[in-house]
């Protein structure tokens, strides 16, 4: 972890400026030497007045593998989100008095999809997943506007 400064913040009271133990802290700019930066410090951060000073993360730890169990979990509730929008998606094109409700809620579903497909590792077009449906999606047959040349130029790059 080093500091890092928000220049639109900064009031130039540079009380914070001074307090570095190492002297990291350039006085005359404001700008920080990540390489003097104390691992974890935040004397500077914690002495700033106007908050512009900060810790920026030099590395994040690793996500966890989801089980099995979860990605199921959650293909399922992406089915069922899916499903949900489209009967919200009818009733807000049927005129009814709710249909600015339904409307909003068939965004929503279409948002809550969403995060469902992305937390079972579909959004990320390099995952086994998402390999996984387009070579499904190719080898099913279909009529009109379906992409199928798309689908396997896609493939073939991934």
């Amino acid at each position: 972890m080093h500091a890092a400064r928000n220049v639109a913040l900064c009031t130039k009271d540079c009380l914070c400026l001074f307090i570095c133990p190492t002297g990291a802290t350039d006085t005359e700019t404001g700008q920080i030497d990540f390489t003097k930066c104390l691992d974890g410090c935040r004397l500077c951060v914690d002495a700033c007045p106007s908050h512009a000073l900060y810790l920026v993360f030099d590395r994040y730890p690793r996500k966890p593998a989801k089980e099995d169990k979860v990605v199921e979990a959650l293909e399922s509730l992406l089915d069922s989100k899916v499903a949900q929008e489209a009967l919200a998606e009818a009733l807000a094109r049927s005129g009814s008095a709710g249909a600015k409700l339904a409307k909003a809620l068939a965004m929503s579903n279409r948002i809550l999809a969403e995060d469902c497909a992305r937390e079972a590792r579909y959004m990320l077009p390099q995952s086994e997943q998402s390999k996984a449906l387009l070579r499904q999606l190719a080898g099913q047959p279909h009529t009109g506007d379906f992409p199928a040349e798309a689908v396997g130029k896609l493939l073939a790059s991934l």
